[in-house]
């Protein structure tokens, strides 16, 4: 044995294992930190490791996220590069959509968008995932949306972050400031960001130039040693609900992990001092309730949480304020509103408005702004405001004086004096906020591809109900008013032809035109030789009834195949078919036959209950793998494409 070599391997594997077990003692530390938000701190830790040549999925999820979290997009694009690059089937989807919005921080929009082709294709029935699939002409409508405002800097800004403006309603602006104040000798950092902590100001608003006079803090109880922010007033002025840590009587509490969280409080004005600071009680220990905004006659509140139902980082929610002052229950506002990621900030203008920031509505990058209408039962979909209020940066808690157009918002867009800047910004043209859209099309025959005028082309919802109607012109055009965000069929009908229908899901996209174009089969089935056994798909050249792997579900293509299905079974009433559901040879033989009967009895259910077909006419069972169209049995290898061909549903004709 040569003794020198084996000593050497000896000292090497001792090095190794003391580097590994040192390594893993700094990233315990830097983990302990991380959870407890002290960002700034876990993040030198991170910094040290990597820097010593230890990589790891982890490391660069942490890194990434401590820049992320502290909305230095900019700086967590190379960390979530490298974490996507070198460990792309490792990473959870979440982190496809923080890439994304990374890039777009740096306006690298096409890749942000790639991102999020991946995210979408990862995440499943991601909210976020799907507004940005129906709005991919996002950037072009922004364009649109632009120049709308005018933007003015403000000198009430410090070196550290100001933002939450909001209007007192006696002539004063309000906002948060972590500037050091006039006779702090000590100003506590908070360990998020070692930025010292948030207090209430106030400036007096002069004049028609709105200039305003060097910020004071407000007077009363409301500031402590921890943070206060954002704020909301009545009309009267004499109420204000506003966000604090979870202090209260000289007592700071924290949830179950000790994390000390938000909540709202209320406090009333007696004099020129704010007094009887009371906590809502609608908060909890263990979720935060922050960013107050009151409704125009004072009956509703609005606010921001994380509260048990919330969908994600943070939700919107309202609730009843009695004549009492008591409280109704907190009410989500809904899927149109909250997504998966952060929806913060909300403002009520005095005509119902609601503006707020989101990272999860598709926008320039991190907290865009965007305002909603008032419907008969909630709110419209969002709307971007544009630039120049949007930034690739994080842009929020808009206000805005409807009157004189005159408003305020935060932002910690470069250029600015501190970590976070208000700016103030006039209003010069009003905002879109209606979704104007279409679909149109050419009918033709399938065979001779003729245009067919005089057609008739109707739109019915998906329940089946008519909701319009219109003749084709001497050209076989048509043209149909549809709203946006909803799934229609388009049904194509003209004299001696079978009739035709076709699925449409319209997206959020305005003065948007969907084309679809629809083809009639000459003669329908009459001139077709028909028995038992024939496949009414292939009869009707229709696309197979696909499915996703592992999946039952009917997906949107499937959708429109058997929209042609039940067409037809409503015009040929004596018409009988029985559905074959077949899987691919992945899993077990006998899991393929369980889910084969589920894609079946699927099939069958969306054709009774969206067709209003008689169920006596529609018969089916699954075929688990039995009964395969290629080669690829068990334990062969093949391509996805190979194996979806097997996962089909048939249509055979029984009578």
């Amino acid at each position: 044995m040569n003794l020198n070599k084996y000593f050497i391997n000896i000292a090497i594997s001792l090095l190794i294992s003391c580097f590994t077990f040192s390594q893993e003692k700094r990233l315990a530390k830097a983990d302990e930190n991380f959870s407890r938000f002290a960002f700034v701190d876990a993040r030198k830790i991170y910094l040290q490791v990597a820097k010593s040549g230890y990589a790891s999925p982890e490391l660069f999820k942490k890194i990434g996220d401590s820049y992320y979290f502290n909305a230095e997009l900019e700086k967590s694009v190379g960390w979530y590069e490298k974490l996507v690059n070198e460990y792309e089937d490792q990473i959870e989807p979440e982190y496809l959509f923080r890439y994304s919005q990374s890039l777009k921080n740096v306006k690298r929009y096409e890749d942000a968008d790639k991102a999020m082709e991946k995210f979408k294709l990862l995440s499943g029935n991601d909210q976020r995932a799907e507004y940005f699939v129906s709005t991919r002409d996002y950037l072009k409508f922004i364009e649109m949306q632009s120049g709308r405002y005018t933007l003015k800097r403000l000198y009430i800004n410090s070196k550290y972050s100001d933002y939450a403006p909001s209007f007192n309603y006696q002539g004063q602006l309000i906002f948060a400031s972590s500037r050091e104040g006039k006779n702090s000798m000590v100003k506590t950092l908070h360990e998020w960001n070692e930025m010292p902590f948030l207090d209430l100001y106030i400036s007096d608003i002069l004049g028609e130039r709105r200039a305003l006079t060097t910020p004071k803090k407000i007077k009363g109880k409301i500031n402590t040693r921890f943070h206060e922010s954002s704020t909301s007033f009545s009309k009267d002025g004499q109420t204000v609900y506003f966000t604090r840590n979870n202090f209260i009587k000289k007592k700071l509490k924290s949830n179950v992990n000790g994390t000390t969280l938000l909540k709202l409080y209320r406090a009333t004005l007696d004099g020129k001092k704010w007094t009887n600071i009371e906590e809502l009680p609608f908060n909890s220990d263990e979720y935060s309730v922050a960013h107050p905004a009151l409704s125009a006659d004072g009956r509703k509140l609005y606010f921001a949480s994380d509260m048990p139902d919330s969908r994600g980082l943070s939700d919107l929610y309202e609730i009843d304020i009695y004549e009492d002052g008591t409280f109704g229950e907190p009410k989500n506002l809904g899927d149109r509103i909250n997504t998966e990621g952060r929806e913060t900030f909300p403002y009520i203008s005095d005509s119902g408005r609601l503006y707020f920031a989101s990272d999860g509505h598709v926008g320039l990058g991190g907290l865009d702004i965007f305002v909603a209408v008032p419907e008969s039962l909630g709110y419209s979909i969002p709307y971007n405001i544009g630039e120049p209020v949007n930034s690739s940066e994080d842009d929020f808690t808009f206000v805005l004086d409807e009157n004189t157009k005159i408003g305020y918002f935060a932002s910690n867009r470069s250029g600015g004096n501190g970590n976070d800047d208000i700016y103030s910004f006039k209003q010069t043209k009003e905002l879109i906020t209606t979704c104007a859209q279409y679909v149109s099309g050419v009918l033709t025959d399938a065979y001779t591809r003729n245009v067919l005028p005089g057609s008739e082309v109707i739109l019915l919802d998906d329940n089946n109900h008519e909701i319009s109607r219109v003749t084709t012109n001497a050209k076989g055009k048509y043209k149909l008013n549809v709203d946006c965000g909803k799934s229609y069929i388009v049904r194509g009908t003209n004299p001696g032809y079978s009739a035709t229908e076709a699925l449409l899901e319209t997206n959020f996209a305005l003065e948007y035109t969907h084309q679809l174009p629809l083809q009639l089969g000459e003669g329908g089935l009459n001139q077709k030789e028909l028995k038992p056994g024939d496949d009414l798909a292939e009869i009707l050249d229709l696309e197979i009834i696909y499915f996703d792997l592992d999946k039952s579900f009917i997906r949107p293509d499937a959708e429109i195949e058997l929209q042609k299905i039940i067409a037809t079974l409503k015009e040929y009433p004596n018409l009988k078919v029985d559905v074959r559901s077949h899987t691919d040879s992945r899993a077990g033989d006998n899991y393929n036959m369980y889910l084969s009967e589920r894609r079946a009895k699927s099939t069958i259910k969306y054709i009774i209950e969206k067709g209003k077909i008689n169920k006596s006419r529609i018969t089916g069972r699954g075929y688990g793998e039995t009964s395969l169209v290629n080669k690829c049995k068990n334990k062969i290898p093949c391509s996805d494409e190979e194996h979806q061909q097997n996962r089909r549903s048939e249509f055979i004709i029984v009578k």
